[in-house]
């Protein structure tokens, strides 16, 4: 009998009144804020202005959500469309069921509007989110918990996770592949963040190592787990698309590296266009104030040498040494 365990919420539905909170519709919320903050503050070191993160995840957010669902449908298509399942529940995306590789791929095509819509590059765009983009994932794992679902095999370590009786589960003490996964996300976004300000990556090259290491992580985690998936030549289907997906997120890193090295010293031409047009305003401002001081100068000098003579030397005074000096109009 394993007495070290953690355990399972008893619900994943809070009722409010006659609202109900969902804790996987909760962490998905925290984790998308989160991505948006956190990708706010790298835009505005990158240069950016604020709210430009938060105007494109307007587009990548629902386009994401569609496409994470579309990939899980798809891909565990009999749990929906099998004998004796009601398709409708494909819609019911708060009872859980997003895959990321649809949900990255599709908010990609989302964040691509936006950025169009903005005049700003993409690749940009991505490295700044990337982190903030694993913390989200970090965050939304645990919305597995609170479903009980996507746990891994059986096992009496201390950190098992307890599962209750229910629909298609087994009661018992399982490996927490959520929680592994959720700490290798936050294990991600610290990488990131390193290599950023280690080695100045630009032009996408943070997103992509951001997709390598996930995948990485991904890989031996969607091993452990036993819940049901399609098989193509003795793996899962996910590890093979994790596989897929690190190879051309490496690819693209050395490609990318040799052809646009370095990091994009401009990454919101709007925010430049703005400065420029300050700066201008500024030196504009200068020019008036040194023409009018040249006036002061003109007239001071004019009014101080009108004796009648139409003289305009300087004033003198003798000195000790009978060394003549200008007079002090200070």
């Amino acid at each position: 009998m394993n007495l070290a365990f953690i355990p399972s919420p008893s619900t994943g539905v809070i009722e409010l009144g006659p609202i109900p909170l969902r804790g996987y519709a909760f962490c998905i919320i925290i984790g998308v804020f989160v991505a948006v903050w956190f990708g706010n503050k790298r835009w505005l070191a990158r240069g950016g202005k604020a709210g430009t993160v938060a105007d494109i995840a307007v587009w990548a957010v629902p386009f994401g959500l569609v496409g994470g669902r579309l990939y899980h449908v798809i891909t565990d298509y009999q749990l929906y469309f099998s004998d004796g399942e009601n398709w409708v529940d494909a819609f019911k995306i708060w009872e859980g069921g997003l895959g990321i590789w649809g949900a990255v791929a599709l908010g990609a095509v989302g964040a691509w509007i936006g950025c169009r819509r903005r005049g700003i590059p993409l690749p940009a765009w991505a490295d700044a989110l990337a982190p903030g983009l694993a913390f989200a994932q970090a965050i939304g794992r645990w919305g597995n918990w609170f479903n009980q679902e996507l746990y891994g095999k059986p096992t009496d370590v201390p950190w098992a996770l307890k599962i209750s009786e229910g629909t298609n589960r087994v009661e018992g003490t399982y490996h927490p592949t959520f929680l592994y996964e959720s700490l290798w996300c936050v294990g991600v976004a610290l990488l990131v963040i390193w290599a950023d300000r280690r080695f100045k990556l630009g032009h996408g090259r943070a997103f992509a190592l951001y997709v390598a290491a996930y995948c990485s992580g991904r890989g031996w985690i969607e091993y452990m787990r036993v819940d049901e998936a399609h098989h193509v030549l003795g793996l899962r289907l996910n590890v093979w698309t994790a596989i897929v997906v690190f190879v051309l997120a490496v690819v693209y890193i050395v490609i990318s590296a040799k052809v646009r090295p370095g990091r994009e010293q401009i990454v919101e031409p709007a925010a430049v266009g703005l400065t420029k047009d300050g700066e201008k305003a500024a030196d504009d401002s200068d020019k008036a104030a040194d023409d009018s001081e040249k006036a002061d100068d003109a007239f001071e000098k004019s009014a101080g040498t009108s004796d009648g003579t139409g003289d305009d030397s300087e004033a003198q005074t003798p000195e000790a040494d009978g060394t003549p000096q200008k007079a002090d109009r200070s």
